[in-house]
């Protein structure tokens, strides 16, 4: 089997790994929001651990099932609240300290992490 075949084979299951977290994070924090969602994509983005599209659409990176639980759980709360405010404005802050309250020491620990090198 050529290495290609084996490269691709973990990508595919490390993605569906990150996409049974992020669904049943998601799942568990959207009883406190109720937002609609619909779409949600697990990539292999190089700069960025998630996003939120005006349509609705909430993407994230596969690493995030390599990241403490706290900061995975963040970093979902934080593109699930841009589905109620699609800025950072302090309505939007308010909406993530509704489940994380620590977000600001959370984000900043998060910041150090440097995806490209998970």
């Amino acid at each position: 089997m050529s290495m290609r075949i084996i490269k691709r084979r973990f990508t595919i299951i490390k993605r569906e790994q990150a996409r049974t977290l992020v669904e049943n994070r998601i799942s568990y924090f959207n009883k406190f929001y109720n937002f609609e969602i619909n779409r949600i994509a697990i990539k292999n983005t190089r700069t960025r651990w998630g996003s939120c599209s005006s349509k609705k659409n909430l993407n994230f990176n596969y690493k995030i099932i390599y990241l403490k639980p706290e900061l995975a759980d963040y970093l979902i709360v934080h593109e699930l609240c841009h589905l109620g405010q699609l800025n950072h404005s302090k309505k939007f802050w308010s909406l993530v300290f509704k489940t994380v309250p620590n977000h600001v020491k959370i984000n900043k620990e998060l910041k150090k992490i440097n995806i490209k090198l998970i």
